[in-house]
């Protein structure tokens, strides 16, 4: 992710260099570590930890958590995924980002909706103004009721 919180467009070819980027980072390229790679590779949008370890041990049964968790940071320094949090706390990854995005999450059905920037200026430009804070628009996660659960009468 680039200082103003944006990201680059997601290309197929940015996996195909991981093994690389990682011997550049002076990491090794293990057998775990592949098998995450492809899973990642597979996978577009929001994904929970738990989901990818899931995923992996679809493909490697040996699968160790701890392993996906470190991977999953070093990817995040690559620009290959971002985390946030939902609603509930929950730490989610979403796989090759085209750019920052907050998110709406319905209390009430469970809806979720990405926030992109120019919807959260605004806000964001307030806080930066009135307060001088700098937000993350990748970590702002916004709670409520949709139009269509606040319409509902009480009962």
């Amino acid at each position: 992710m680039s200082s103003n919180g944006s990201f680059g467009p997601a290309r197929a070819a940015d996996w195909s260099n991981v093994r690389e980027r990682l011997r550049a980072s002076g990491l090794r390229w293990t057998p775990q570590r592949r098998t995450l790679i492809e899973v990642l590779s597979r996978t577009n949008g929001h994904v929970t930890g738990a989901e990818l370890v899931e995923r992996c041990r679809e493909v490697d049964p040996g699968t160790i958590p701890s392993t996906v968790y470190r991977t999953l940071d070093v990817m995040e320094d690559l620009g290959l995924l971002s985390h946030s949090h939902g609603a509930d706390g929950r730490e989610e990854f979403h796989v090759q980002p085209v750019a920052a995005h907050g998110h709406l999450h319905c209390t009430s059905c469970g809806t979720t909706w990405e926030i992109l920037a120019d919807e959260a200026a605004a806000v964001v430009d307030s806080m930066q103004r009135s307060r001088g804070f700098a937000v993350d628009l990748s970590h702002l996660s916004i709670a409520g009721q949709c139009a269509g659960c606040s319409a509902k009468p009480a009962g």
